[in-house]
């Protein structure tokens, strides 16, 4: 054996060094693990910038801080407690020992925690005055998305660009402008989460939908009031300013009303409109960042509330009785009278919504004065279904139109079975919703037997098949078109 292949041989103790330095390159390589804390085993990113101890050991600021308050306080020799290290085992209450053959072989590799990729985050423009669309824009946006409702659209587009100029001119002279929160009252189903949704998506800010059914009192189970402005600023990259410009919707906003005739506390209904009241009208709120709990571990960050908008929204069920009660106080007799029934076929009842009805409701007299802008929304009848089905820049329609030309086949909607899905739609009493189940129920079989066969080229959706006495016309590729001579 020559002098070179000597070269070649290492001992096993080599090998291990040699492998150590390796692992140890690839681990610091471009910062691609965390830190861990030795004690606590939480990593950089929680706990914050740690310090580092001979034998590749990081403790993080509150493990040192405690153990040196627990030194402190306990009376004990530090130098006896350093020469007695090696016992194994050695427990006190509150008080955790090192293990050495732990201090030797550094942090085990199952602790460490790879970095999260940054996410690249948009610069944070402020609003200009000269960049807000006027509101006939802005209602001209939400006509391609939503049917009918023209009232509401017309009264959410000035209600908004009332509110941003607001934010834009802020402290540009003495005259302090309001905010415009708004109310909207509607069924269920008639578009109102769409509206604030395509409104947002309009404007570019960052939007937080909520509903309001899991906010209860303060030490209560449930949601803080907060929370709502915690998902906000979770929706704005944790950017304070950003998320001090945003809108947060609060969905089912009636189920916070006043319960009434009873005897329990009333932990999620007037108390919590009570604990509203400083987030609608604007005010400082500590919120954590990255968590909904105030009792989780992470840091609190203020928000002002000030120029955030508000927008509420309830489908408010028996309302309508409460406004005939009142409209039919006003019959009396005579031939000019008024009758008793006048009201009970009126479909657009809670058009005459007030104030008072609110209060009747369940609604605290000061949580509607901080929602100055009220309106309604119409329930849906047969032809404006029929138009959500097919006008729409996103109508249901011309989803699965979209879904089966990957396909390459053309699917077509008559308007008899455009008509039948209306009038189901009607029976479920549910709004737009239901159109939705509805399609998906009649379109499975046919999104199930398309990819067998590449002959189709059509499928023609009629009123027989909704009805389920006939099935679908189906062409195949190359079949002569008939003339219409």
């Amino acid at each position: 054996m020559s002098e070179n292949d000597f070269t070649l041989v290492d001992t096993e103790e080599g090998k291990g060094e040699k492998r150590e330095a390796e692992s140890a390159r690839e681990d610091d390589k471009e910062g691609e693990y965390e830190k861990v804390c030795f004690v606590c085993h939480r990593p950089e990113s929680v706990t914050g910038p740690m310090m580092s101890l001979p034998n590749n050991i990081t403790i993080c600021k509150d493990c040192m801080q405690k153990s040196f308050d627990l030194m402190a306080g306990s009376g004990f020799d530090y130098n006896q407690i350093m020469n007695n290290l090696n016992m194994q085992g050695f427990n006190m209450p509150g008080i955790q020992f090192m293990n050495m053959s732990d201090l030797e072989n550094g942090i085990p590799p199952q602790q460490k925690i790879k970095k999260k990729k940054k996410k690249e985050t948009k610069k944070f423009k402020k609003l200009d005055i000269h960049d807000i669309p006027a509101p006939h824009k802005i209602k001209a946006r939400l006509d391609e998305y939503v049917v009918g409702q023209e009232q509401a659209k017309k009264a959410m587009s000035v209600a908004v660009y009332n509110h941003y100029k607001r934010v834009a001119t802020d402290t540009m002279d003495d005259i302090e402008i309001e905010k415009s929160n708004m109310l909207m009252i509607g069924p269920t189903g008639s578009g109102k989460t769409f509206m604030v949704k395509t409104l947002a998506k309009l404007l570019d800010v960052p939007l937080a939908i909520t509903d309001a059914t899991s906010l209860t009192e303060a030490g209560y189970i449930g949601d803080d009031i907060e929370s709502v402005v915690s998902k906000l600023l979770a929706a704005a990259d944790n950017d304070v300013e950003r998320a001090e410009q945003g809108i947060i919707f609060i969905d089912e906003i009636d189920k916070i009303a006043k319960k009434r005739s009873t005897n329990q506390r009333d932990v999620s209904g007037e108390s919590v409109q009570q604990g509203m009241l400083k987030l609608l009208e604007g005010s400082e709120v500590e919120v954590p960042v990255g968590a909904n709990s105030k009792n989780a571990m992470v840091p609190l960050t203020t928000v002002n509330t000030k120029n955030i908008l508000f927008i509420c929204g309830g489908a408010f069920p028996d309302l309508d009785e409460i406004i005939k009660e009142r409209l039919n106080k006003k019959s009396s007799m005579g031939f000019n009278a008024d009758l008793k029934d006048k009201y009970d076929k009126e479909k657009n009842i809670l058009d005459k919504v007030t104030v008072e009805d609110l209060r009747k409701f369940g609604m605290i007299p000061e949580f509607i004065g901080r929602l100055p802008i009220i309106f309604t929304l119409q329930g849906l009848d047969k032809e404006m279904l029929v138009k959500i089905l097919k006008e729409p820049k996103n109508a249901i329609l011309k989803q699965y139109q979209k879904l089966l030309s990957l396909d390459e086949v053309n699917l077509l909607f008559d308007d008899g079975a455009l008509e039948a899905i209306a009038e189901k739609a009607m029976e479920k009493d549910t709004g737009a919703r239901a159109l939705r189940a509805i399609i998906e129920e009649f379109m499975l079989d046919i999104m199930y037997e398309i990819p067998k066969d590449d002959g189709i080229g059509q499928v023609t959706i009629t009123r027989a098949y909704i009805e389920g006495t006939g099935g679908p016309l189906i062409e195949l590729r190359g079949q002569p078109v008939p003339r219409l001579d």
